[in-house]
């Protein structure tokens, strides 16, 4: 049966340009349709010289109902719970739901909209994002899986605060999901014969994850697209030093009372006086140490001007996003060669973490396609209470609402855009921001930032640290859980805080 279903979206795609045409015409002709159209000139396809206009179809989001957000609802909805409900069953079946909300979504969009738009979109989502997304994923999560830290390493609450806090450094030099690749099996080894260290596993999401990230464009997304859209790379590092060490600073003094309280009621293990039995620390793993700036370089190399590759259905493929994919899968295939097997036998590797967020995190940039539309469409779109309520009655920027604003949807939507939709709603104009309106900038980015904590799907790396900390039997809170017992609790406090002091 999946085979069938497989087969039948691919088939769909495959045939797709056949009702290009019929569907494309419809939505000119139709003064009540969805559908607007882009105009796009390509010089090279039309013959003699003579340039043709093609009209790449957008959903006009200004129209839509507020239910297109149903699918992306009910895949959240699923993650949280299905493995509180039936965990046997979604641990054996997780794909199959992400790939039945993926069907509804696709196959209500192209019916409404027509299937030419629903490819357009299909082509758009997975060639210019996911596939991006999914290869960086898969090249930090192989190179990191290479490396081990050997050792006696004691779980103590001063050592787990000081890796966490290393973690938290690294965050902003290779983004979050490599550091949090590369700190959690270290943290899990030297804790592994504790029985209560769900709490750790959660400060490495809050701080290795996520809030570590904020120092550097190349910590996080939403950082390194204002980047690109111009935000100087030493203003982030400047104005964001202060908020990201105010958060990590809180929260590792939590996390140490915490951890103490914990480590207390624990029964320690028998350590042996004789020193010389004691394995000293070392790190291991050489090739893909080396290898991880490289993948520091691939990312950066998306950022390069080099022109369209080529152009499918409407969607230009960037030379750079080509070369930016090829480089990461080269990575990976040159760490699985140069990697030692008790390496990644030591770190307890698979492939399950990495399969996991491919076929959850597929459906959801899908299903993402309409609530980030009504974003976009701004103060006149469905969502428009939201883009309104930024700004005050005479029009003046309300810093601490586009902390909040942006920091609860990138909680749930992907922050990377979610980071740019505000970051045109306060003009776009980066000069300006990062003079004028630098207070408003500096929430728009922490709240991007720091908020993709508040759950498992606000920043990958959140989803693919659990994964692994479950790998090594740690028994995690599902998704509500995570956010009652611990993220609510403990971070919203602190970014209230935040809002008092800094905005």
């Amino acid at each position: 049966m999946k085979k069938l279903i497989s087969l039948a979206a691919v088939s769909i795609m495959l045939l797709s340009p056949l009702f290009i045409k019929a569907y494309g015409e419809s939505a000119k002709t139709d003064p009540h349709s969805s559908v607007k159209t882009e105009t796009v000139h390509n010089e090279n396809s039309a013959p003699h010289g003579e340039g043709e206009i093609h009209h790449a179809p957008h959903i006009d989001a200004k129209n839509l109902s507020l239910l297109w957000i149903i699918p992306f609802c009910g895949i959240l909805l699923s993650i949280a719970l299905f493995p509180l409900l039936t965990p046997h069953f979604w641990h054996h079946h997780y794909g199959k739901v992400s790939l039945f909300w993926w069907i509804v979504f696709f196959v209500a969009f192209s019916f409404y909209f027509g299937l030419g738009t629903g490819t357009f979109y299909l082509l758009e989502v997975y060639i210019l994002e996911f596939i991006p997304f999914i290869t960086l994923l898969l090249a930090l999560f192989t190179v990191a899986g290479g490396i081990q830290l050997k050792g006696d390493l004691a779980g103590t609450p001063k050592v787990n605060t000081i890796m966490i806090l290393i973690g938290g450094i690294l965050a902003s030099l290779m983004g979050t999901t490599g550091a949090a690749m590369v700190t959690i099996r270290p943290i899990l080894r030297a804790n592994q014969w504790r029985k209560k260290k769900v709490h750790i596993v959660v400060f490495v999401i809050f701080v290795v994850a996520n809030v570590g990230g904020g120092l550097t464009p190349l910590g996080d997304p939403p950082l390194f697209l204002g980047f690109l859209k111009g935000v100087d790379f030493f203003w982030t590092v400047v104005h964001m030093l202060p908020l990201v060490a105010f958060v990590v600073g809180i929260l590792l003094v939590i996390f140490f009372i915490m951890d103490t309280i914990y480590y207390k009621q624990e029964e320690k293990p028998a350590v042996s006086d004789n020193s010389d039995n004691k394995e000293k620390l070392q790190l291991v793993g050489v090739p893909n140490m080396i290898l991880l700036p490289c993948i520091v370089l691939a990312v950066l190399s998306s950022s390069l001007n080099l022109g369209t590759a080529f152009t499918i259905h409407y969607v230009e493929v960037p030379s750079a996003t080509i070369l930016q994919v090829a480089l990461l899968l080269l990575i990976t295939f040159v760490s699985l060669k140069v990697s030692k097997p008790e390496i990644r036998e030591g770190n307890g590797f698979n492939w399950e973490p990495i399969k996991e967020v491919a076929k959850l995190f597929a459906t959801i940039f899908m299903t993402m396609v309409t609530p980030i539309a009504m974003l976009k469409a701004g103060a006149d779109g469905p969502m428009g209470a939201v883009i309104k309520g930024v700004v005050d009655s005479s029009g003046e920027f309300i810093n601490s609402h586009f902390f909040w604003a942006t920091g609860i949807l990138s909680s749930f939507l992907d922050n990377a855009p979610t980071y740019l939709v505000f970051f045109n709603t306060a003009g776009g104009n980066p000069v300006d921001l990062m003079t004028t309106h630098a207070s408003t900038l500096l929430a728009i980015s922490a709240g991007a930032v720091f908020m993709g904590a508040n759950t498992y799907i606000g920043n990958a790396p959140n989803f693919m640290t659990k994964s692994i900390a479950e790998e090594w039997g740690v028994p995690m809170p599902s998704f509500f859980g995570y956010m009652f017992k611990y993220s609510i609790p403990i971070l919203i406090p602190v970014f209230i805080l935040v809002t008092y002091i800094f905005f």
